[in-house]
């Protein structure tokens, strides 16, 4: 929940201008009141947008939520469902994660499915087993296209705490989810990008990035300033 509705259009701008040669696919994922300033400067640039959220039904009275419809209908390609912050400060379950990404999928949406582990998971050495279980109740039902999902391992942990997750921590965890995926989907899990989101910033999403299981980052509070952006496309290259 940063930035005005009226700084969205210059920002994107800027990072159309800007944009360094890369191999990235690039989205901004931003808050529903932005969509339409993005779906306005950034068609046709080659840079997806999406959402932060969206609701798991289709239409009717739901005073204040965004159906996947909606969301569509401005010409979003992503959505972000079951963030940390959605999980532990709006109660969201697994189960609701699950459905909106069933719904997503309806609409043509592709979901970025998040999972993770707190700091008390992780010190008991449990964080393995809690977040795959974390991950099967996230993708209950969800059997659309495999190609068509993203998985983003966000390690709870290391946001905003000073603690910092390595690249071999990313790709731990990577890997297993990956392993996961395969035993959910078979060989079309090789198609499923496994995203990394956890204080990425210019000087580590190379060497994160670089990881066998992990094809992505979900950047954070370091995606605020357009620099920070720029010099991550950069060093991804």
């Amino acid at each position: 929940m940063n930035k005005l509705p009226s700084e969205a259009g210059p920002w994107a701008k800027a990072l159309q201008e800007e944009l360094p040669a890369t191999q990235a696919e690039v989205a901004v994922l931003a808050p529903a009141t932005h969509l339409a300033f993005l779906a306005s400067d950034l068609y046709g640039s080659g840079v997806a947008f999406g959402a932060q959220d969206l609701s798991a039904h289709a239409s009717g009275a739901y005073t204040g939520e965004i159906s996947a419809a909606m969301l569509s209908d401005l010409g979003a390609r992503y959505v972000i469902t079951g963030h940390s912050e959605r999980r532990t400060m709006h109660g969201e379950s697994d189960d609701t994660v699950a459905a909106k990404a069933r719904a997503a999928q309806g609409a043509r949406l592709v979901p970025i499915v998040c999972v993770g582990e707190a700091l008390e998971i992780r010190e008991a050495g449990r964080h393995i087993d809690v977040t795959l279980t974390q991950l099967r109740g996230s993708l209950n039902r969800v059997d659309g296209d495999p190609s068509q999902l993203v998985i983003a391992y966000e390690p709870v942990w290391a946001i905003g705490t000073g603690r910092t997750a390595t690249a071999a921590d990313a790709e731990e965890m990577a890997g297993a989810i990956r392993k996961t995926l395969h035993e959910l989907y078979g060989e079309a899990a090789s198609a499923i990008r496994v995203l990394y989101g956890g204080s990425v910033k210019p000087d580590n999403v190379r060497e994160i990035c670089g990881q066998p299981n992990v094809n992505g980052a979900l950047v954070g509070g370091a995606s605020l300033e357009l620099p920070s952006v720029l010099g991550m496309l950069a060093a991804l290259g």
